[in-house]
């Protein structure tokens, strides 16, 4: 039985140092709304698959065992007191790809994604252990953070319609499962009849569940995929080949020149990151305002510790071309939408989130449920990237205090999705020199926006 939470306070932890220990039926209830969305949603999880059989030549057994492992640990996230539905670094996956075939097939470029992951990981752990983290977050100027959001969105809909890209596999399916999935999730309209039809309110509660149900349909029907074939049994990863061929305990610990080359790309990675971070605060901010019954304590160091041990730990046990990022922007603002419905739609932020992931977890393991949706694995990354875009862009644009500050971002933003995260730092910061001289972290406020105008 869950512990019962006093309106305005904290959902009830147990204290470990800089963690908030919550477990299921002791801390919260399970959402089961969101566990069942995991079920189907471990789709997108499954999705990484075919991004390391082609870097890696990764045989899907093996890759499967990857997908698990990371599983694992997403649900360190909310068990020990990160609100938030964790994720891939996905933004920063073509430049990660990018870096890494620069080094030939094989063990050379396994040690490559190893050192690039553990320094990631390291260098996470020490901005949350040193507390930095609060001072990056208020350091970096607010057009710069603005850019990074928005380039981050802008990027995650280019991977998808891009000539030859996901949309021209499956037009069709993604076409009509994004445009129910944006009217279901996003619409003013289906919000009021949701307040209306208890059958509606039923389909909004189930949040992009039924979308992946529509999508397994509507994809063999249209011809865009096979029907699955379901297989039945538990589902056979091959930890003992990815342990011995594609890790440190099978091909030892990269050489230093190795780690030294993957700085540039580790710190471009991270600014990326550090976007999700923001978007992970502002979301939260935004259920915040209208769910007073809980307090929501969302520490960016803490966020910094996790997700860095996370992937440390996957660069040793399995690494990971999806990365270990401290947000999946999409379920991330679905989760929190549902929660912005009240106590009856979702008790606890940490429910709603733990109930997900351990959905996905358990989807995971069946067999039944990996075949039934492999076919459409292209679709549910496209369904996720387009929703985490159009979040990443209104929380981007929010960002920003000004229309000089808008202005930066829109050029950071396009800089970012068209040469990596590297050249879109550098020219924000040149910007914010021209822009604002002596002003540079400040920046300026103007009353651009409807949230500025009473202030």
């Amino acid at each position: 039985m869950s512990k019962e939470r006093i309106d305005g306070q904290e959902t009830p932890f147990w204290s470990m140092g800089p963690f908030k220990v919550r477990l299921p039926f002791v801390h919260y209830r399970i959402e089961w709304p969101d566990y069942f969305q995991g079920l189907l949603m471990c789709a997108v999880d499954l999705a990484a698959i075919p991004l390391m059989t082609e870097l890696l030549g990764m045989p899907f057994e093996v890759a499967l065992a990857v997908v698990m492992l990371n599983g694992l640990f997403y649900l360190l996230h909310h068990l020990l007191g990160d609100p938030v539905v964790p994720g891939w670094i996905t933004p920063a996956i073509p430049l990660l790809m990018a870096y890494c075939v620069t080094f030939p097939e094989g063990p050379e470029r396994i040690h490559a994604l190893i050192s690039f992951q553990l320094l990631l990981g390291i260098f996470s752990i020490f901005i949350g252990a040193s507390g930095l983290a609060h001072r990056v977050v208020s350091l970096i100027p607010q057009a710069i953070k603005s850019g990074v959001i928005i380039g981050a969105g802008i990027a995650a809909v280019m991977a998808v319609f891009k000539v030859d890209g996901r949309f021209d596999t499956y037009p069709i399916t993604i076409t009509v499962a994004v445009g129910i999935a944006f009217y279901v999730i996003f619409s003013r309209h289906f919000a009021q009849l949701k307040q209306s039809n208890a059958l509606f309110n039923m389909i909004g509660k189930l949040g992009v569940f039924p979308i992946i149900v529509l999508a397994i349909i509507i994809a063999p029907t249209v011809g865009e995929t096979s029907w699955p074939d379901i297989k039945w049994g538990f589902s056979s990863p091959d930890f003992v080949t990815l342990w011995n061929e594609y890790t440190v305990f099978g091909l030892g610990m990269p050489p230093l020149t190795m780690f030294l080359s993957a700085i540039p790309t580790v710190l471009a990675a991270y600014i990326v990151l550090f976007g999700d971070v923001l978007q992970s605060r502002a979301i939260l901010e935004e259920a915040d305002h209208i769910r007073k019954d809980e307090k929501i304590d969302y520490d960016p160091d803490r966020a910094h510790m996790i997700f860095g041990a996370r992937n440390s730990a996957m660069s040793i046990l399995g690494p990971d071309v999806a990365m270990c990022g401290p947000l999946w922007a999409a379920m991330h603002v679905v989760i929190v939408e549902r929660f912005s419905q009240g106590k009856k739609a979702m008790k606890s932020i940490f429910g709603g989130a733990g109930s997900f992931r351990w959905g996905t977890n358990t989807g995971l393991l069946f067999m039944p449920i990996v075949t039934l949706v492999q076919p459409i694995l292209g679709v549910a990354l496209a369904l996720t990237l387009l929703i985490q875009g159009y979040v990443s862009v209104r929380i981007g644009v929010m960002e920003a205090r000004s229309q000089r500050d808008l202005g930066i971002a829109g050029i950071v933003a396009a800089v970012l999705a068209t040469r990596g995260a590297t050249w879109a730092f550098a020219v924000g910061v040149v910007l914010c020199i021209l822009v604002y001289g002596r002003d540079f972290f400040k920046g300026e406020k103007d009353k651009t926006f409807v949230k500025d105008q009473a202030q």
